[in-house]
């Protein structure tokens, strides 16, 4: 389905925020590190990035790599999780991240990414960013994006019921888990475009929360 053209508005009672291309620009170490994979098991580095944004690392090895053991790609995946965790060099914030979590204070929302605690933590911190109090992060679930298991998660924390939370992702597996849990989806940045989000906005400048004072809040996007 083709992303609404903003502006636009949408009501929700909770958000659910991804990190990696939402929240935070960490593309340049996800290139380093995938590029490095790519090369050590002889993988087309462009294809290789069609596929990881927004994946567990695991998850993408057991796509680019069919039928390898999966106790291989959980080892590759704690070795390069590592990596990523010492290599902060380039991560910042999406444009308008910190204003938009700030924004939020008093508005049901959760982190839901697919790096783990010491990552997620890692980023966040190298892009100046407070995280949520509530975060689905790696180790919380048991399938990794596109399987809407930790959006599902979040709401569930949250209390809220998954059709009045609104999603804000960059990748295609993060969008596919959003409308697989039944949420609407906005893209953050034009790699969103091609996904099916419900909105697009080229960053988190275009995003306004108003609270509405009925438990909901209206997103002014664009």
């Amino acid at each position: 389905m083709p992303a609404t053209a903003t502006p636009a508005v949408l009501t929700a009672r909770a958000l659910l925020l991804d990190m990696d291309g939402t929240l935070v620009d960490s593309d340049a170490v996800v290139e380093r590190i995938w590029r490095r994979w790519a090369g050590q098991h002889g993988l087309d580095g462009d294809e290789v990035m069609k596929v990881v944004h927004g994946r567990q690392g695991h998850a993408s090895m057991a796509v680019l790599l069919p039928g390898r053991p999966m106790a291989q790609n959980l080892a590759d995946n704690a070795r390069m999780l590592a990596a990523e965790t010492a290599d902060m060099d380039g991560v910042v914030e999406v444009p308008g991240a910190a204003a938009f979590l700030a924004s939020l204070r008093g508005v049901p929302h959760a982190l839901v990414t697919s790096a783990d605690v010491a990552l997620s933590g890692a980023r966040m911190a190298a892009a100046g960013l407070t995280p949520p109090e509530v975060r689905v992060t790696a180790e919380s679930v048991g399938a990794s994006k596109p399987d809407p298991e930790g959006f599902l998660k979040g709401a569930a924390e949250l209390g809220v019921d998954p059709e009045d939370c609104v999603v804000f992702e960059d990748s295609q597996a993060g969008i596919a888990a959003g409308r697989a849990a039944g949420m609407r989806v906005v893209g953050v940045g034009e790699r969103a475009r091609a996904y099916g989000p419900d909105v697009v906005v080229r960053d988190l400048t275009q995003v306004r929360v108003e609270p509405a004072g009925d438990g909901t809040v209206r997103l002014h996007l664009g």
